[in-house]
């Protein structure tokens, strides 16, 4: 199958899985978005090997095609500390961290441009199906500021490290157990990474987006959290990566890491 090809029959396994009257556009690109809509609403159920193997030849060639960023193409650097902008989804590290929530099951909102709903959507619908696997033997809610370690399926790292920042209501500032907590998330990610022997592991803005939480604070908290554990703890860790999207924040972590 072709690209063309393979989105046809993925939309189409959908929609017959879902069983209702879906219309299905004409043009590749409203197609595309669909394909994401559709896997953004499925929980996780049973799916057919050949849905996965079309699913995973189809992300996994999208992958490819995009520009991959590598440790040995990221100029910023002080010490083990990086910095770098743009999509973590491209980046070729042990681990990229994802900001999940509470039922560690990805964002069912079809399309929404959290970062949660970005991970699960490019490493494709084995990624909520782990998830659900850890979550059912947890036997409930992950709690805020821990962290679970998943495989990464069709992105371009080995890795994802799900964590639960705290959510700050609008119009309030972050409490003492707030800011306690979302260190404790940067702790708990950098834990596991040594515990499985992780050498390079990249950081989103873990609570800046929906949940709220003030992005000049949160960064001060990032950044004295993994400087202080990686002079305070043996870690397999060589790179912490700091994955910002905006100038804004990429010149407040400049900042911070290089004073």
């Amino acid at each position: 199958m072709n690209a063309k090809e393979q989105l046809d029959y993925l939309i189409g396994y959908l929609i017959d899985e879902r069983n209702e009257d879906i219309a299905v556009p004409h043009d590749y690109d409203s197609k595309r978005a669909l394909l994401r809509s559709l896997m953004n609403i499925r929980p996780p159920l049973k799916i057919s090997d050949e849905f996965l193997k079309v699913q995973d030849e189809f992300l996994t060639a999208e992958t490819l095609n995009k520009h991959l960023t590598g440790i040995e193409d990221i100029e910023d650097v002080d010490g083990r500390i990086m910095l770098w902008q743009g999509d973590i989804t491209t980046l070729k590290v042990d681990a990229i961290v994802n900001a999940a929530n509470s039922k560690l099951l990805g964002c069912f909102i079809p399309q929404h441009n959290c970062i949660d709903n970005v991970i699960h959507s490019a490493a494709g619908l084995q990624l909520r199906d782990e998830c659900n696997r850890i979550m059912e033997r947890q036997g409930f809610d992950e709690s805020v500021g821990k962290a679970k370690i998943t495989g990464a399926y069709n992105l371009p790292s080995k890795h994802v490290i799900h964590t639960v920042g705290p959510a700050i209501p609008q119009g309030l500032k972050p409490s003492k157990k707030d800011k306690d907590d979302l260190a404790s998330c940067y702790k708990s990610c950098l834990g596991i990474a040594g515990e499985y022997k992780l050498e390079s592991i990249a950081f989103c803005g873990i609570s800046t987006g929906v949940f709220n939480f003030p992005q000049d604070l949160a960064c001060e908290i990032a950044v004295k959290t993994v400087k202080d554990y990686l002079k305070d703890n043996e870690t397999t860790l060589k790179h912490v990566i700091f994955d910002v999207f905006s100038d804004e924040s990429y010149l407040l972590y400049k900042e911070l890491i290089y004073g």
